[in-house]
């Protein structure tokens, strides 16, 4: 419903989402602009950079489009008007979910993807069927993963009603985390991602496998293709977690 309301008003839809286009452009003009300053960032050069930019901004992106207004459920709480969906044959996740669905957000994706592939064309690395598969399985499993988090962020509202700035850190903030190279950062803050809130499976350990490089916490190598299985497990702790916050939900009427 809602991407026929959007669609019909053509202009309006195309301003917007070239409007949601530039924007970010204007985030990756930054990076641009510091490397107009210097040659490496933590080591990096800047088809790297960009390698990590456009996945992590192609993951977050595809998990935003799809699950992205889950982050609205701790207004429904408060209005009361998460109870009008508990009385409809739809699952209540699928429900919120779709709620006032932003196409306009595909303009994320596209800025991601042209940063992406113009860091495929431009990064040394000689691509073998493993490197491709494992870039695949990184941008799927990255989405997975921040489409996990979007859940674990709302499920987290129904106890703390007012916490959508908190589930933003996380993802949003996990997002812009991801888009740098991790030798930036303190090792603390590395371990944190990756052992805490596992935004190193996102891009970090597999974009370092594909660039031949380690890691700065000198993991083993198998690690980095564990990708996949940490989106699953994530996905099955969100799951849980969502349905013990719905099953433990009182309506604003009771």
């Amino acid at each position: 419903m809602w991407i026929r309301a959007a669609l019909t008003y053509r202009t309006s839809f195309v301003i917007t989402t070239l409007a949601n286009l530039v924007l970010t452009l204007l985030d990756f003009v930054v990076v641009l602009v510091m490397f107009s300053h210097i040659d490496a960032l933590g080591g990096f050069a800047l088809p790297e950079v960009a390698l990590l930019y456009g996945s992590a901004s192609l993951a977050l992106g595809m998990a935003d489009l799809v699950l992205g207004n889950v982050e609205q459920v701790g207004r429904r709480i408060r209005d009361g008007s998460l109870d009008v969906l508990f009385v409809r044959p739809v699952p209540i996740f699928v429900q919120v979910a779709a709620d006032r669905f932003a196409l306009r957000r595909v303009g994320r994706l596209i800025q991601a993807g042209a940063v992406l592939g113009w860091a495929l064309v431009n990064v040394e690395v000689e691509w073998t069927p493993g490197q491709v598969l494992l870039l695949v399985s990184m941008l799927v499993s990255g989405s997975v993963i921040f489409g996990a988090l979007f859940t674990l962020g709302s499920s987290f509202q129904f106890w703390a009603q007012d916490a959508a700035q908190v589930q933003n850190a996380f993802t949003y903030g996990g997002g812009a985390l991801s888009q740098y190279p991790p030798t930036i950062f303190s090792r603390e803050l590395v371990r944190g991602a990756t052992f805490v809130v596992p935004l190193a499976f996102v891009n970090w350990l597999p974009s370092l496998r594909l660039l031949g490089r380690d890691d700065p916490l000198g993991l083993p190598g198998w690690v980095d293709f564990l990708s996949p299985l940490v989106a699953v497990a994530l996905t099955g702790l969100a799951a849980v977690v969502w349905r013990s916050a719905v099953r433990g939900y009182r309506s604003t009427g009771s």
